[in-house]
């Protein structure tokens, strides 16, 4: 069945009055103790506070241990959800996305960006449904980037030379060529390095005025530093891996990203971050993106009880109100709309990139 032809008429019916005869019933999966678990408490945070009285959250740990698939879909199926948020580690979809299809309970992650488990349930249907942004949305977005704004300009491709970076600037300028445009000058320079004379003066000899890097934010730092004492007037942007915190210098301000937005400081959030605020709690991390997605399982289980679609049909090709924005998944399952944005470093913080040079 195909949600299309009654999508409207049930977006109205839910809202106005919900026939679900109890709140739904939604485990929330994520990681508990050490490093991970604190990642996993955000996620906890988030989906609390999106609950109230509208869903009964069951909270299961996930190991992230190779293998633990098969026994954490038992768990969420004994405990008689239905739907599965959260979902942080790889390894705990693997195994345990196709007894959940059987069950027909749907599962939204949060945070795996890794295409293997999408392209897995995809060729054999299963119902995995991605919050987090797909692989290929970043270097769309660079891709974006370069051909609106650097057009005209003689720009310069770098990567680390490691297989993350060099698949992305690779993927990026293959992409250009396919547009019409070739970058003047491509380079793999040496990282973490605490300078970068050499790279200096290769960008200078290359005569270029823009510059990607596919670098982490150690590395764009010093570049962007050593451009700034050699009296290199480039333009620097960066990926995703921007968005992280100073290691010994400090990242230049006017340095680009294309990266996500602060989710707590967007108008749709101000609800969840004041709610977790009054109880001294922050909305940082996946909180946000948790209270997504169980806003989402809530808002699609009342479209499928007054529709009839399945829970999973409901989350197709349906706008949600969620505190990260409107979410829509398509077909494929990945998010309607690129999340990733063009960012500017202030010294402080990313903001987003009003004008560009």
């Amino acid at each position: 069945m195909s949600i299309k032809p009654f999508l409207l008429a049930a977006l109205v019916a839910a809202f106005a009055s919900s026939a679900l005869s109890a709140p739904i019933k939604i485990a929330v999966v994520a990681p508990e103790g050490d490093a991970l678990g604190l990642l996993g408490d955000q996620a906890r945070r988030g989906a609390n506070a999106a609950a109230g009285d509208r869903a009964e959250l069951v909270m299961l740990s996930e190991s992230c241990e190779d293998g633990s698939g098969p026994k954490l879909a038992d768990m969420i199926k004994a405990a008689g959800v239905q739907a599965a948020v959260g979902f942080l580690c790889t390894d705990s979809l693997d195994g345990s996305l196709a007894p959940l299809s059987e069950a027909k309970i749907p599962v939204i992650t949060i945070g795996i960006r890794a295409p293997i488990p999408m392209e897995d349930a995809l060729r054999h249907g299963w119902p995995l449904f991605r919050l987090a942004p797909g692989p290929q949305a970043e270097r769309e977005r660079i891709t974006e980037t370069i051909r609106r704004y650097w057009a005209d300009k003689p720009f310069a491709l770098l990567d680390d030379g490691t297989i993350t970076s060099r698949d992305t600037a690779e993927w990026v300028r293959n992409a250009l060529e396919t547009q019409g445009l070739k970058p003047t000058f491509t380079d793999t320079f040496r990282p973490a390095q605490e300078v970068q004379t050499q790279l200096m003066r290769r960008l200078a000899k290359a005569s270029v005025t823009h510059v990607f890097a596919a670098a982490d934010r150690a590395d764009m730092a010093v570049i962007a530093r050593d451009a700034k004492k050699a009296g290199l007037p480039l333009v620097f942007l960066g990926g995703d891996a921007l968005n992280a915190v100073d290691m010994d210098a400090p990242l230049e301000s006017g340095v680009l990203a294309v990266t996500t937005p602060d989710w707590t400081e967007q108008p749709d959030a101000k609800a969840i971050v004041e709610a977790l605020a009054a109880t001294g709690q922050s909305a940082d991390g996946y909180a946000l993106p948790a209270a997504a997605a169980v806003t989402i399982a809530i808002d699609a289980a009342e479209i499928s009880a007054n529709s009839g679609a399945d829970l999973a049909e409901a989350l197709v090709d349906t706008p949600f109100d969620t505190a990260i924005g409107l979410v829509s998944f398509t077909k494929s399952h990945e998010l309607e709309t690129n999340p990733f944005t063009l960012m500017r470093w202030t010294g402080e913080r990313f903001e987003p990139a009003v004008t560009v040079e």
